[in-house]
């Protein structure tokens, strides 16, 4: 495993970090908490160092888990969370977003919350959940400041979604030079990625990227193949049969990725994004402990070649040859697609 610091705020994270979004909650199907609290434990074992959750994965239960599984490890970890969403107050519909609230004085109460839950005296990275561009105020970036003036929290970050979009909110993030923004970015899906390396580029910024659903909700890695019946309450159902028609079909036009026995097509996929400078952690989404011992390898499988990241340069900018669509239009901006749009970008990723 390899390491990075976050942004320039001093903190480590390994190359490939924990996505908790699946302890406490039963959105990627249903595991018992004994098995979340020994997947942390056996991560740790693995050189994963990066772990990342939310107040809101179940109503704080995810936060729980993770303070309990790390509190062994807590001066060899770097533990993340989210606030922004008022769970308190509002119930829980199936997958639907619940409403936000970014007032200074409710983020406040929130981060003593999520620190009471995890067992800790001060986080290592807060993240914004979702923010949009107008709650991203200057009383919230003050409140920031204060928190880490406090010793409360170490770095700062944005965290975007669940659409793909949310240009505005990325862009603003890296011009105020928060540590981190994560988002949806994988091979599959570049647009929003490209743009952001392209801001930072041009800013000069030192945020660092963090990529989630590093494999397309199961496209790459193989975890979900045309066979496949996604059980009740699996996240990945959410997108629509087109994606993934389309996504089998791209898929086999990467196989040049893989190299047998020294990088799978899922470490592959990882790798791809460790390619791009700022990009400090990736944040698959580990089921079992064969998923750990595979993709924390990736930090460590041979680098893309030159011609390697060229070649699937052009297949992307060509629609991989795909001349349908893949479904996804509706699911790709916050804004219906004017940010997309006003960034001179494609809304749709097969047209």
């Amino acid at each position: 495993m390899q390491y990075q610091e976050l942004g320039d705020s001093g903190v480590e994270v390994s190359e490939v970090g924990f996505g908790a979004w699946v302890v406490g909650t039963d959105w990627w199907g249903d595991r018992s908490e004994d098995d979340a609290l020994e997947m942390i434990r056996y991560a740790v074992e693995q050189g994963i160092t990066y772990f990342d959750t939310g107040d809101v994965y179940g109503h704080g239960r995810s936060e729980e888990l993770v303070g309990e599984a790390l509190a062994e490890f807590r001066d060899e970890v770097t533990i993340a969370t989210k606030v922004g969403y008022d769970f308190y107050n509002n119930p829980q519909a199936g997958h639907g977003e619940l409403p936000k609230e970014m007032d200074p004085e409710y983020l406040r109460d929130a981060v003593e919350q999520s620190l009471d839950r995890l067992g800790v005296d001060s986080v290592d990275v807060l993240q914004l959940h979702n923010a949009d561009v107008d709650e991203i105020t200057p009383d919230v970036l003050e409140l920031l400041d204060e928190l880490e003036e406090e010793g409360l929290i170490d770095a700062t970050g944005l965290a975007l979604g669940p659409s793909i979009g949310w240009l505005a909110e990325g862009d603003l993030a890296i011009e105020e030079e928060f540590d981190s923004v994560q988002l949806v970015w994988n091979v599959l899906e570049q647009e929003v990625g490209n743009h952001f390396l392209e801001t930072i580029e041009e800013t000069g910024s030192s945020t660092s990227l963090i990529p989630r659903v590093p494999h397309s909700s199961g496209i790459l890695n193989e975890q979900v193949t045309p066979d496949t019946e996604l059980g009740e309450g699996d996240h990945r159902g959410f997108r629509p049969d087109e994606w993934y028609e389309t996504g089998w079909e791209k898929l086999e036009k990467l196989r040049f990725l893989e190299r047998d026995g020294e990088r799978t097509m899922g470490q592959a996929s990882i790798a791809w994004l460790l390619s791009h400078d700022p990009v400090a952690t990736v944040t698959p989404t580990f089921r079992t402990k064969g998923d750990i011992d595979e993709w924390a390898a990736a930090s460590d499988v041979p680098k893309l070649s030159a011609e390697e990241l060229a070649r699937v340069e052009e297949l992307y900018e060509n629609d991989f040859d795909i001349d349908r669509d893949d479904g996804m239009d509706s699911l790709r901006s916050s804004v219906d697609g004017a940010d997309i749009e006003s960034a001179g970008l494609d809304k749709l990723a097969a047209d």
